[in-house]
């Protein structure tokens, strides 16, 4: 199905002069894997604890970008200047995982707690089923359609609104139980696309 995954190639070939000028000055793939997951964290944790300055929650869409742009960096750094390896492999699944948590959990101090908890076990679950196509041979998966990319465009969206406080407080209660909703149909679509020996 249709996801912001599809405009990669894109962003990558944008970013692409800035990857080879971090190889060149020895920048290593698994030292932005880090500092992506650093600046999440971070950034998730001053979010929940300022969120009753509302102007906080612009620096979220500015780090989910960041977050996308470290992503892309560092996975050029590994493809195509021979960074790649097994600890490169186990970091950035691990630390997009930690990443997400760190996000959306920030959102738990102004939505109904549940329904934000149950959207971060839904992107792991997503993010697991997409690890999983590596197992059965498929590949990593990324079939949408609500993938990383578009979590992070919709929580950026949601932070922007929030901030410019143009909220609307009565569908608070439903959003992250329908972003939880469509996470579970990109697994299931996941794990069909995996079966069908396909990986997008």
């Amino acid at each position: 199905m249709p996801t912001l995954y599809a405009l990669k190639p894109a962003f990558q070939a944008k970013l692409r002069p800035l990857a080879d000028r971090l190889a060149v000055a020895g920048v290593t793939a698994n030292q932005i894997t880090l500092l992506a997951a650093a600046l999440s964290v971070a950034t998730g944790i001053l979010v929940a604890a300022l969120a009753g300055h509302r102007a906080v929650f612009l620096l979220m869409p500015v780090v989910l970008f960041a977050r996308m742009a470290l992503n892309a960096i560092d996975g050029m750094l590994a493809r195509e200047h021979g960074q790649a390896s097994k600890l490169g492999m186990y970091l950035n699944e691990l630390c997009d995982v930690v990443s997400d948590l760190a996000l959306i959990l920030a959102f738990a101090v102004i939505f109904p707690a549940w329904g934000v908890v149950a959207f971060a076990i839904a992107a792991i679950v997503v993010e697991f089923t997409g690890v999983l196509g590596i197992a059965a041979g498929t590949g990593r998966n990324y079939a949408g359609p609500f993938g990383k990319s578009d979590r992070a465009l919709v929580l950026g969206i949601i932070a922007f609104l929030i901030a410019c406080g143009l909220w609307i407080a009565a569908i608070a209660a439903f959003v992250f139980p329908a972003m939880a909703t469509l996470s579970l149909v990109t697994a299931i679509n996941r794990i069909r696309s995996g079966l069908n020996g396909s990986d997008d």
